[in-house]
């Protein structure tokens, strides 16, 4: 029997989803298989509405060996795992004579520990913590969601936190969940055999596809012990948002809270010396964090290294004691000391690598309004990480609707550790860049407007000008309104103007859940959603209840941004543009994905309207509206009013 063609395979998977083939998702399959044939890489650019999960994924299950698949998003994962890969497996099996097995696999935390939930968590006498299930009275929410959890502890068959519904508080997850390291591992567990955790890793083992997230890829790659299985591709959708994914894995925090919590739960553990001495360096850490002022600290000041130093060295003592201290009273022993020595590593480890002081990393204090002062420090970079554990052993396609910016893949790739595309040299890893495109008609379905006779945005101040213009613009467009603002001050002081000035409802980020306000958003076409970063990315509204997309000002990284601006300084010293390089590139990503919340269907129309004009008239304005969707452009504010005006009228003439 001939083998199946992929445009066979394709027409297949498609029909299968209800889909419709389409060029661009034909090229990114082909361009998929050449690359994992060759074992090279691929960047490729696919838009909305291409069908590009479909476009990776039956390549990489026609070519017979394991794939991991890692997505930024809970949503893109649930799609892959329920609908397209359960759909896509079935339509291939006759073709391809075989049944590929895929599986889901997370972090340890995102699973149900038994050993917890019916041990009960590490008492820390301090906290006066129980038996969780007595202590929290039934009728309190912590309670409510304990019992609710323990009852579903005996239904699910996955264990993971993602398919309890509706969810629960952190809080109450971080009852009966554990951190790797917290983990007693299967051998030494009374629940080992039924373990939900070792459960998905075996699943995992087993399956041809293993779909995950980027921060479990960014663990496998930074910790060096395999979290995932062995594979021969790896694919990464929503790859814009890898760089900054591996940045929080690789990124260390300190705050007084936690050393405290990790003194508590050692010292019953260890002899009273080395308890005492990890208290004494606590309160001194403590002492200096209350006079911690925000931002990067180029130098770590005297007192704070002192601080660390004292807390390094009584952490180390208090890891060496825990091995072989034993007290009667503790119950549960071996999960009472796992925890305290993950409490006390964690500690030992951040303070040693900023008392080291790398010039890879950037360190600065942050102020919490609720949480009070931490220390804090991550890489000056994640591409040299990337380079050498990304791309090594494995042939590597990198996708998502925006990672060509300014025209290019230069400089998506450049923060992945590709040098650029076409340099030949023995340790740079090959790659090609490939847009295919979008099916929808940009230029007749949307209009870029740029506010360019608005005043300048400073860095505070109310903006009276921009705040006249969105409520005319929004009057235009009969509410059907995405806000998208710089910051929730913004967002805030929006709303509330709005809200006097107009008589839509307007819905702000943070009032509801995502959810309940992305759903309330898309049943009302009068209804106007704003809020802040979260939604420059997370809505998926097509249809006439999304026909303006408004963007306060260019979403520059904040200047007083420790990593951001350290980033920046280190690119002008090795003599780039640091603000290229780091702050428009940085802006022209969430642009791209904001003006991509407008057009998410092929009878969509609307305008994307940026209340900014330096996007018309700075130098850096074209690079960005290069980064944009090829929206027909103008800055005529009475073109855009009347343009507003007609798609309203055409909406509610169909009744939407």
């Amino acid at each position: 029997m001939t083998k199946p063609s992929l445009p066979e395979l394709l027409h297949a998977a498609v029909t299968a989803v209800g889909g419709t083939e389409r060029p661009g998702q034909a090229s990114m399959a082909e361009a998929v298989a050449e690359a994992v044939d060759d074992n090279s890489h691929l960047l490729v650019q696919a838009g909305t509405g291409t069908g590009k999960s479909l476009g990776y994924l039956v390549p990489a299950l026609a070519h017979g060996e394991r794939v991991v698949v890692a997505t930024a998003t809970l949503a893109l994962q649930r799609q892959l795992v329920e609908r397209d890969l359960p759909r896509t497996v079935d339509a291939l099996h006759p073709l391809l004579r075989r049944r590929p097995q895929f599986a889901m696999l997370k972090g340890r935390s995102n699973y149900l520990c038994l050993h917890r939930l019916h041990e009960g968590v590490p008492q820390e006498e301090e906290e006066g913590l129980f038996d969780q299930f007595e202590a929290a009275a039934p009728s309190s929410k912590l309670g409510q969601d304990l019992l609710r959890l323990r009852d579903w502890s005996d239904e699910t068959e996955t264990g993971d936190r993602d398919d309890l519904t509706p969810g629960v508080s952190d809080r109450a997850w971080a009852q009966v969940s554990v951190s790797s390291r917290e983990c007693l591992g299967a051998s030494k567990c009374a629940y080992g055999a039924e373990c939900f955790a070792e459960m998905a890793r075996e699943r995992a083992k087993l399956a041809d596809v293993v779909v995950t997230n980027h921060a479990l890829l960014a663990i496998d790659a930074i910790e060096g012990a395999p979290v995932l299985p062995q594979h021969e591709v790896l694919i990464v959708d929503e790859a814009h948002e890898l760089v900054s994914r591996v940045t929080g894995v690789a990124t260390g925090e300190l705050t007084p809270g936690q050393v405290n919590r990790a003194v508590r739960r050692a010292a019953k553990l260890v002899n009273e010396k080395a308890a005492d001495a990890l208290q004494t360096a606590a309160e001194g850490f403590e002492r200096v964090m209350e006079l911690a002022l925000p931002g990067r600290l180029e130098e770590v000041p005297e007192d704070l290294g002192y601080a660390l130093m004292a807390l390094r060295d009584a952490a180390r003592t208090v890891i060496t004691a825990l091995g072989s201290t034993r007290d009667k009273s503790v119950q549960d022993e071996d999960a009472v000391r796992k925890q305290a020595m993950a409490s006390v590593e964690t500690v030992h480890g951040v303070a040693e690598r900023i008392t080291q002081g790398s010039e890879y990393d950037v360190v600065w204090y942050e102020r919490h309004d609720r949480f009070g002062a931490s220390v804090r420090v991550a890489p000056l970079s994640v591409s040299g990480l990337l380079r050498e554990k990304l791309f090594a052993d494995r042939s590597v396609v990198l996708t998502s609707a925006t990672l060509k910016l300014g025209g290019d893949f230069n400089g998506v790739g450049a923060s992945l550790g590709l040098a650029p595309e076409g340099t030949e040299g023995d340790d740079s890893p090959q790659w090609k860049g490939l847009d295919v495109g979008s099916p929808f008609d940009y230029p007749k379905q949307g209009i870029l407007y740029v506010a360019k006779h608005l005043a300048t945005p400073g860095r505070e101040g109310s903006r009276t000008d921009m705040l006249d213009e969105l409520a005319e613009l929004v009057e235009a467009a009969g509410g059907r309104t995405l806000g998208l603002f710089s910051s929730m001050r913004a967002a805030q002081a929006a709303a509330e103007e709005l809200r006097g000035r107009l008589d839509k409802p307007i819905l702000l980020q943070g009032e509801e859940t995502l959810g309940e306000l992305i759903k309330n958003f898309a049943a009302d076409p009068e209804t106007c959603l704003f809020g802040t970063l979260s939604l420059w990315q997370g809505v998926d509204v097509p249809g006439a209840s999304c026909q303006l997309v408004i963007m306060d000002r260019i979403p520059f990284p904040r200047p007083d941004d420790p990593l951001m601006s350290a980033r920046q300084k280190a690119v002008e010293e090795a003599g780039g543009n640091g603000f290229m390089a780091v702050a428009a590139t940085h802006a022209a990503l969430l642009m791209a994905q904001g003006a991509g919340r407008l057009v998410r269907a092929t009878g969509d129309k609307g305008v994307v309207a940026v209340l900014d004009p330096r996007l018309a008239n700075a130098r850096y304005g074209s690079y960005l509206r290069a980064s944009l969707p090829d929206f027909w452009y103008t800055t005529d504010r009475n073109q855009a009013r009347r343009s507003l005006a007609a798609i309203d009228a055409a909406a509610k003439a169909d009744g939407r």
